[in-house]
């Protein structure tokens, strides 16, 4: 196993604040098909992870793989355009990287959005659900090996790894703009995929207490829950998971769905932004 240090997150981070000229206080990890948030930020700065020392390179489709900084609701941004799954052969240690780098950029709040496959049977396509907690069997936690003090202690707290202030902010601003009836709370379970699940495992997660499925996410929350910071979780809920309709399972119908539904989770996300 690769071992990391302070000071291999330090040189990526190092360099790219010498690419921006205003520190970014919240970062937002742009799910499949929900890009298009990007096109909302205001004075744009963009790096890409190909410049960026040691860090990793997305493959996922419909990643583009490079971090844009500038504003949003006139609050200091980060978006990560292009996000790192375990099923890109990346270990979940890795999967720490990008987390640990905003929060030598100054990070405080890390908002997390994904696609989603709807487990519970209320769900339905277009929907979005609000993480209250998660569910993690499969795989090493991402702070496994060395513990790095400089970003948290070796054993840490997950009881609200998901911030309470934040999700009932989000809560809040799904009624303002009249999509509490699509919007919903709920436990996302983490499958490390890049295969669908099979209908008898999607009951078996409904019966665990998971109310959407997905292949992210959960190490990114886990880091930032290390790390001290404040997170907010959004699932665009994309498909019905395997089994509950008579159809097969697609990544291409999952990023079309996105994209035809991203401008919901845009909407709430800039509500938020105003009052952190």
């Amino acid at each position: 196993m690769k071992n990391f240090s302070y000071d291999f997150y330090k040189e990526s981070a190092d360099y790219i604040l010498e690419q921006i000229s205003e520190k970014p206080k919240i970062a937002i990890i742009l799910g499949s098909a929900l890009g298009s948030i990007a096109d909302l930020v205001e004075n744009k700065t963009i790096v890409s992870y190909r410049d960026v020392p040691k860090l990793l390179q997305s493959t996922a489709p419909s990643h583009k793989g490079e971090f844009i900084f500038g504003r949003l609701s006139d609050q200091p941004v980060m978006l990560m355009s292009g996000r790192f799954h375990h099923y890109e052969g990346y270990s979940y240690e890795e999967l720490a990287q990008p987390v640990r780098i905003m929060k030598l950029l100054g990070v405080e709040t890390l908002i997390i959005t994904n696609a989603a496959g709807a487990v519970n049977l209320d769900y339905e396509v277009g929907d979005v659900m609000l993480i209250e907690d998660q569910i993690k069997i499969a795989g090493h936690s991402p702070m496994r090996g060395p513990n790095i003090e400089e970003f948290g202690p070796r054993f840490f707290d997950c009881t609200y790894i998901y911030t309470p202030k934040l999700l009932k902010l989000a809560q809040a601003k799904a009624k303002e703009l009249n999509y509490d009836n699509s919007v919903h709370t709920g436990v996302y379970y983490f499958c490390p995929g890049p295969n669908f699940e099979t209908p008898a495992e999607i009951k078996a997660i409904r019966i665990l207490g998971g109310d959407a499925v997905g292949m992210s996410t959960v190490t990114e929350a886990l880091t930032a829950a290390h790390c001290e910071m404040d997170v907010l979780g959004i699932s665009m809920i994309t498909n019905m998971a395997a089994g509950i309709e008579d159809e097969e399972q697609s990544g291409l119908h999952v990023i079309d769905v996105g994209n035809k539904a991203a401008s919901k989770i845009a909407d709430l996300i800039m509500e938020v932004l105003k009052d952190i």
